[in-house]
C-alpha cells in the first residue's frame, strides 16, 4: 500500500540508513546547479542586422605587387624583396620605389639592384634528347622540334641552351633564364661538356694526339680538354671533353681529319649527367644543380 512516503518495505521507515551504504552513482546525482544554464541546447543568438559585405574587386591580371614580381623573377624571396625595396634598390620605369605593397603593371620596366628583371619564374628542364628532333625548324622542315618533348613541363617560355641537329642525342638544357642561355652559348665558357662520338673508322693514334694538342679550324683555334678511346669499345668510339656546347664544333674536329661522324651523344653537360634519365625523358633541375650551374 502506498503511504505517500515511497514504496519501502514494512518496518523500513523507522530504520536509519546504514553508514556503509553506497552513494548514488553518477547518473543518479542531480546534474544541474542553481542558475545552471548548461542545458545541452545551443544558446539562441541575438539577431543583429548584418551589414552586407562589399563585393571583392576582381584581381587585375595585368598587375601584381612589386615584391611578388621580384620573387617570381627568381632573384630572391618576397621577404628579401621587401628589404631591397625599402633600401631603394628597386626602380620601376626609371624611378626608385620604396613603397610597400606597390603594384606594377606587367609591361613596366623593373630594375632590381642594377639588373633588368622579368616576373616569370625561372625554370630549368634537362632533356635526354633522342634522334629525329632538332632545335631549329630551319634545319629540316620535316624534323620535329625539341620543344615538343618538353611542352608539358611548364607554361614558361622555354628555349634550348645551344643547338642540336636531329642526329645528335644526349643532354640538352631548356630554360627561360636568358642569363643562363647567354652564359652557356658565349665562346669563352668555363664549364665542361663530354661527348661520345662514333666515327666511320678507327681513329688513328697520331690523329688522337693532334686533337689532344689543339687545332685550328677555319681560322679558329679549337681547344680540347681530354680525348680518349672508350674502354672496351672499337677505336671508332671516342670520348671527348670540351667547354663548347656547340655540337658543330665537335663534328668539325673529326671531319677536319677526314672522318665521317656517325653519331654524337652528349653525356655530361656542366656537371649534369644522364643518370636515371632515359632517352626521350626530361626532369627539372634541383635547387643545388641550379646553384652549381650559376657558379660554373
Amino acid at each position: 500500500m502506498n503511504n505517500g512516503k515511497g514504496n519501502n518495505k514494512k518496518g523500513s521507515t523507522s530504520k536509519k540508513p546504514s553508514t556503509g551504504s553506497k552513494k548514488p552513482s553518477g547518473p543518479a546525482k542531480a546534474t544541474f546547479k542553481k542558475n545552471d544554464t548548461k542545458t545541452g541546447f545551443p544558446k539562441a543568438k541575438p539577431a543583429f542586422d548584418k551589414k552586407p559585405k562589399a563585393p571583392k574587386k576582381p584581381a587585375n591580371p595585368d598587375e601584381m605587387r612589386l615584391n611578388k614580381y621580384i620573387a617570381n623573377s627568381g632573384v630572391c624571396s618576397r621577404r628579401d624583396a621587401d628589404i631591397y625595396i625599402q633600401s631603394g634598390n628597386v626602380k620601376v620605369n626609371g624611378e626608385v620605389v620604396t613603397e610597400m605593397g606597390y603594384k606594377v603593371q606587367l609591361n613596366d620596366v623593373v630594375n632590381f639592384d642594377g639588373s633588368l628583371i622579368t616576373p616569370e619564374k625561372k625554370e630549368y628542364v634537362l632533356l635526354n634528347k633522342p634522334k629525329g628532333f632538332t632545335t631549329s625548324k630551319d634545319e629540316d622542315m620535316n624534323a620535329n622540334n625539341v620543344l615538343d618533348l618538353v611542352r608539358g613541363a611548364t607554361k614558361a617560355k622555354l628555349q634550348a641552351v645551344g643547338r642540336m641537329d636531329k642526329t645528335t642525342t644526349g643532354l640538352l638544357l631548356f630554360t627561360n633564364d636568358t642569363d643562363m642561355v647567354r652564359k652557356f652559348t658565349i665562346p669563352n665558357q668555363r664549364s665542361s661538356k663530354v661527348y661520345q662520338v662514333s666515327i666511320d673508322k678507327n681513329l688513328k693514334y697520331e690523329d688522337l694526339e693532334k686533337i689532344a694538342g689543339g687545332l685550328t679550324i677555319d681560322g679558329h683555334r679549337v681547344f680540347v680538354e681530354e680525348i680518349s678511346y672508350i674502354e672496351d669499345q672499337p677505336k671508332s668510339e671516342i670520348g671527348i671533353k670540351m667547354k663548347t656546347s656547340n655540337v658543330k664544333v665537335v663534328r668539325s674536329i673529326f671531319e677536319h681529319f677526314k672522318y665521317d661522324v656517325l653519331r654524337v651523344d652528349r653525356v655530361v653537360f656542366a656537371g649534369l649527367t644522364k643518370k636515371n634519365l632515359p632517352r626521350g625523358n626530361w626532369r627539372f633541375l634541383t635547387e643545388q644543380e641550379i646553384i652549381n650551374l650559376k657558379n660554373s
